[in-house]
């Protein structure tokens, strides 16, 4: 059978898996957004999710108090720069149940369960999630921000 029709979440939800280990991928692959960045990804990726990947961003594309989205390979990410020249980054992976979040404001906000995340420490404003979102290391050099996991 060779049919064109995409795997919607829906369906990998309905039909599960064929192994314990292949269902909980899949579960996990459900409760994901679609295999998008959050709102917008911006940088350039390279590496892969696995670790010891790195992206870089421009520092001015990333507001002053404020966060932009981006990738490490597959990865999602969040870049912030809480004051000007500071800049932090964190895994975009929600610590509730794996969904991307976004930046909205001076926090990075989940859409699947409303859990939110201060953009400066990564740390649970609100949740149901209740651990903080995995820190990433982020350095400046001129107008770039390097970005490793």
């Amino acid at each position: 059978m060779n049919d064109a029709t995409p795997l919607t979440r829906r369906t990998l939800v309905h039909i599960g898996g064929v192994t314990a280990a292949g269902a909980g991928a899949l579960l996990l692959a459900a409760c994901t957004s679609d295999g998008a960045g959050g709102a917008g990804s911006g940088g350039s990726g390279s590496g892969s999710s696995g670790g010891g990947g790195k992206t870089t961003v421009a520092l001015s594309s990333i507001p002053v108090g404020g966060a932009v989205s981006a990738s490490i390979g597959s990865a999602p990410i969040v870049v912030s720069q809480p004051t000007a020249g500071k800049v932090v980054a964190f895994s975009a992976v929600c610590t509730h149940q794996g969904c991307t979040v976004a930046p909205q404001g001076k926090e990075f906000d989940c859409p699947c369960h409303g859990s939110r995340f201060d953009g400066t420490t990564g740390d649970v404003l609100n949740g149901p999630a209740r651990d903080p979102l995995p820190k990433l290391t982020a350095t400046v050099s001129g107008d770039t921000v390097t970005v490793t996991s």
